[in-house]
């Protein structure tokens, strides 16, 4: 039997892992401004968050490959910065996935929030509690349902993402090649043992990510005031 070859699962983890800490800094304002705000620009807010969930990758890589290229603003910019492209780089591939996996940290975190109201956000304030204080003492403990599924949704997602990452990263060894885009490559040279082994890995990722988050749901339910 061949062994997988992990290099393109370790370099997957790593972004995965990268990219779930980038979108918890990110995510939580805005999941928690869409769930207390009153703004009417708050539909498009979710709306443009909730983009990646329908685009199809490829339309999604383009633009972001379109975007990132040397020969855009902000891509001709890094590229005369520090003599390097955005585009088939490890920190495109972290651009990307930030913006593909957004709703998967976001919408599970405004729930949350949406969930704990603002009667122990007020209750907080009358004890003279800082917004900061409240959040942090009482929002976040209570949003700790959210936090997990967030967290794990969006690492999840991030290991199995192909379309994006392709569009944005190429398939360069060590670099840009991640766990998904080697399966691919591996059918495509009918290596299927190495490709079952890769598929297996995640197959049970996967399933073991999503039915630890359900358990504990189930185990240690929220109640809010």
């Amino acid at each position: 039997m061949t062994l997988p070859d992990l290099g393109p699962l370790f370099l997957t983890i790593r972004l995965a892992a990268i990219t779930t800490v980038i979108l918890l800094i990110i995510g939580t304002p805005i999941a928690w401004w869409l769930a207390h705000t009153r703004s009417r620009a708050r539909s498009v807010v979710e709306a443009v968050t909730a983009l990646p969930l329908v685009l199809p990758p490829t339309v999604l890589g383009f633009y972001l490959l379109v975007f990132l290229s040397p020969n855009s603003t902000i891509g001709g910019l890094w590229l005369s910065v520090t003599g390097t492209t955005l585009t088939f780089s490890f920190l495109g591939l972290i651009i990307a996935s930030a913006i593909y996996s957004l709703p998967f940290m976001v919408q599970p975190l405004q729930g949350a929030f949406e969930a704990v109201g603002r009667g122990p956000l007020e209750a907080a304030a009358s004890l003279r509690a800082t917004p900061m204080d409240a959040f942090l003492t009482i929002a976040t403990p209570m949003a700790v349902r959210g936090y997990l599924t967030a967290t794990v949704l969006t690492f999840a997602h991030t290991i199995g993402e192909f379309g994006v990452v392709l569009m944005v990263g190429g398939n360069i060894p060590d670099r840009t090649k991640v766990v998904s885009i080697q399966i691919y490559e591996n059918v495509e040279t009918i290596d299927y043992a190495a490709a079952h082994g890769l598929a297996a890995i995640l197959l049970v990722f996967s399933f073991t990510a999503l039915l630890s988050v359900y358990m504990f749901n189930r185990r240690f339910p929220v109640h809010v005031g």
